[in-house]
């Protein structure tokens, strides 16, 4: 079983910076695509930022140029660096991994349980 543990949301001004993280733990062989999805009220979940195994980057419109996805394969973490953000950035956010439990195994998709990210004007 693995398990995606994400910190560092919180309350943030607009105009500042935020700095998620997430931590995958359990019965890990490899892990591929990682990344962040974000849920406001009433809306469906939608992707923020993903990364590769290999380090290729994917990022949502509305927050390119703001928000940076990276990873360490050591520690089998992902990280979301979130800078200039804006109410419009107020949800909660999802850390998202696909994980190889075994080698010669499907990867199956993981998912954390969410942490808030309150913006204020």
């Amino acid at each position: 079983q693995v398990q995606l543990m994400e910190s560092g949301g919180g309350l943030v001004q607009a105009g500042g910076s935020l700095r998620l993280s997430c931590a995958a733990s359990g019965r890990i062989f490899r892990l591929n695509a990682m990344g962040w999805y974000r849920q406001t009220p009433g809306k469906q979940r939608e992707l923020v930022a993903t990364i590769t195994s290999g380090g290729s980057t994917n990022y949502a419109d509305s927050v390119k140029s703001r928000f940076t996805v990276s990873r360490d394969d050591a520690k089998n973490t992902v990280s979301l660096q979130m800078n200039s953000l804006n109410p419009e950035d107020t949800g909660v956010y999802y850390c998202n991994a696909n994980v190889a439990t075994a080698p010669g195994l499907w990867y199956i998709e993981v998912w954390g349980q969410g942490t808030l990210v309150t913006v204020s004007s």
